[in-house]
């Protein structure tokens, strides 16, 4: 039962796996980048996107999309479908993350907010994270929005600040978790 005695520990833990999951999703970005992948969904379907294509039929139209921006045309244009699934599949599990990591942050967000279990000070700060995870998407979009129609790759700015962005997330998470963490221990200590 979440008493109000240990009311951090639940927080401390939902913040522990929040703070996984952005670094596993910064990883999993750092290997899109690496791998070339991050062009190859050209399209932005936040709900119906969710689901990955489950026939050929399906891989066929989407790699006739990726076909169509100048990556593809410039640099890619003895890619087989086989290599389009490779890049493909670095880029869905960065998307897939981070709609996850923007659930999972929001619907304990709202219930701890809902059980006025959060501190007002504290509030604020996990409220600011939101905004940037939200924020963080849209960035995410911006920057594949920019290799999609003139150039062979993303704006090294845009990419930069997605970078910046997320480190900055992180550093809110993790200290928000020693936060909690030190309060859980402060308070069993009495």
């Amino acid at each position: 039962l979440m008493t109000k005695k240990n009311i951090n520990i639940y927080i401390s833990y939902w913040l522990l796996l929040i703070t996984f999951l952005v670094a596993l999703m910064i990883i999993v970005g750092g290997l899109t980048r690496l791998t070339g992948s991050g062009l190859s969904i050209t399209r932005w379907d936040l709900v119906s996107g969710i689901k990955p294509p489950l026939s050929l039929n399906d891989w066929e139209k989407l790699f006739s999309l990726y076909k169509e921006i100048p990556e593809y045309k410039l640099l890619n244009s003895s890619m087989i479908l086989e290599q389009f699934k490779t890049i493909y599949w670095w880029e869905y599990i960065h998307r897939l993350l981070g709609r996850i990591v923007g659930l999972f942050y929001l619907i304990p967000l709202f219930f701890f907010t809902f059980k006025n279990a959060i501190k007002r000070n504290s509030l604020i700060s996990l409220y600011l994270i939101l905004f940037l995870i939200l924020f963080q998407g849209y960035i995410g979009w911006y920057m594949v929005k920019s290799g999609l129609t003139e150039s062979v790759d993303v704006s090294h700015y845009r990419l930069a600040l997605h970078l910046i962005l997320a480190f900055i997330i992180f550093i809110l998470l993790l200290w928000n978790y020693l936060k909690y963490k030190n309060q859980h221990i402060s308070n069993s200590d009495k």
